[in-house]
């Protein structure tokens, strides 16, 4: 693990150059220990169905994306900028997950993102849950989605935030 904060700064600044162009905004504990200034906690549902909250993470580092399946370039993007990420970082990218949000829970089943999620890595974690739970996680972190109307029925695009956060 990234105990030694040296090594801690340094894993941050490697994934930052290697995120490259893609927003990538980190997420800390206030100093006075009173919240965060962006992300929190999060209860949701993986895509082996397991419940999971952030505290399951708390013990590596988090590159966290919200983002959907059926997202056509700014998701399969951000997530495979992640995975290479994690992989450029050899054996110190253990300590590193990644983890994707879904923003339309709707489309987005844990069977879905079973398999979407293999296609970018095999420890990326995809996560969704009810619409409400959805919402507190997004706002914790200040991610904002709307549904763009529907071009046929069942058939839409979401409207999203397009940012990588690493959180410790």
């Amino acid at each position: 693990m990234f105990k030694d904060y040296r090594i801690r700064a340094a894993a941050i600044l490697l994934l930052a150059a290697l995120i490259g162009g893609s927003a990538l905004l980190v997420s800390w504990l206030r100093e006075d220990g009173a919240g965060v200034l962006i992300g929190g906690a999060f209860e949701l549902t993986d895509q082996s169905g397991r419940r999971v909250t952030d505290s399951d993470f708390r013990s590596k580092l988090m590159l966290i994306y919200f983002g959907y399946v059926f997202c056509p370039d700014a998701c399969p993007t951000a997530l495979q900028t992640m995975a290479d990420a994690v992989d450029l970082l050899g054996p110190a990218g253990n300590d590193v997950v990644p983890i994707f949000i879904t923003i339309d829970p709707e489309r987005d089943t844990t069977e879905v993102l079973g398999d979407y999620a293999e296609a970018f890595h095999p420890r990326l974690r995809a996560l969704t849950g009810t619409p409400a739970e959805v919402a507190r996680a997004a706002k914790a972190y200040r991610v904002s989605y709307r549904k763009a109307e529907e071009t046929a029925p069942g058939e839409y695009l979401m409207d999203h935030s397009s940012i990588v956060f690493l959180r410790s």
